[in-house]
């Protein structure tokens, strides 16, 4: 499929908040995007089929049981463009080129460097907030950084950083290591130790760091090595049914 060159900002009303949704819970039936926008299913039919002729949205047919197939919406390659991708073209060619000249580990010091002037900046806002409160202004510092991020509080003292998109997916994908810098700067900020649960590189729809607060990172912890996640692939159909 062609690459798109829209961007999300071209997309408004409730074509741009499937978008969203999809990027955030993907993939989705019409009847649970009709119930989450509070809409008939042919309301929301008419809006998906539009995205699937602009070749952003995908569907593929699910067959539970003795009923009709159901059709399970996804954002397409060209969909998951319109969601931000800092740095990805120009940065992507010179880290290959420091990757050969001074080895991956130079790679990740150069994206450490960025995420500790972000915590160092942070720091005099947090410090004296409560485990949650310091996960919702990094959440918010998160979002302004394009990954749709969110906190979540858990029981306790736990909380959870949810990012539902990565603003640098294609670069995490050639360079994975980076994403351990990315780990160590929101332990940095929650002052907490964290581990992974979901990784978005992994095939996962978000990348999720579980933190659970009365214990300060040391100095000397180390970031949890995720574990591989199912990958699921989603077909475009090409059969003429019309989906329901």
């Amino acid at each position: 499929m062609a690459a798109t060159s829209l961007t999300l900002a071209g997309f408004k009303g409730m074509r741009g908040d499937i978008l969203v949704t999809l990027r955030k819970e993907q993939p989705l039936t019409i009847k649970a995007l009709a119930k989450h926008f509070g809409l008939t299913d042919n309301a929301l039919r008419r809006h998906l089929t539009e995205l699937v002729d602009a070749g952003l949205v995908v569907y593929r047919r699910e067959i539970h049981g003795q009923g009709a197939p159901i059709f399970a919406y996804s954002l397409s390659d060209a969909g998951e463009a319109l969601f931000p991708r800092a740095y990805v073209d120009p940065l992507m060619d010179a880290l290959e080129s420091l990757r050969e000249r001074e080895g991956t580990e130079a790679v990740v010091q150069l994206f450490r460097r960025r995420w500790d002037s972000l915590a160092e900046a942070a720091k005099p806002r947090l410090a004296e907030l409560p485990l949650h409160e310091r996960a919702q202004l990094l959440a918010e510092l998160l979002a302004a950084e394009g990954y749709m991020s969110e906190a979540i509080a858990g029981k306790g003292e736990a909380t959870t950083i949810r990012h539902h998109n990565c603003a640098v997916r294609e670069i995490a994908l050639r360079f994975p290591e980076i994403c351990s810098a990315e780990a160590e700067f929101i332990e940095t900020v929650l002052d907490a130790p964290v581990e992974r649960r979901m990784h978005l590189k992994d095939g996962c729809r978000a990348c999720e760091y579980d933190a659970i607060g009365g214990a300060v990172r040391r100095a000397s912890a180390t970031v949890p090595v995720p574990l591989p996640a199912a990958r699921s692939v989603h077909v475009p159909v090409s059969a003429p049914e019309t989906p329901q």
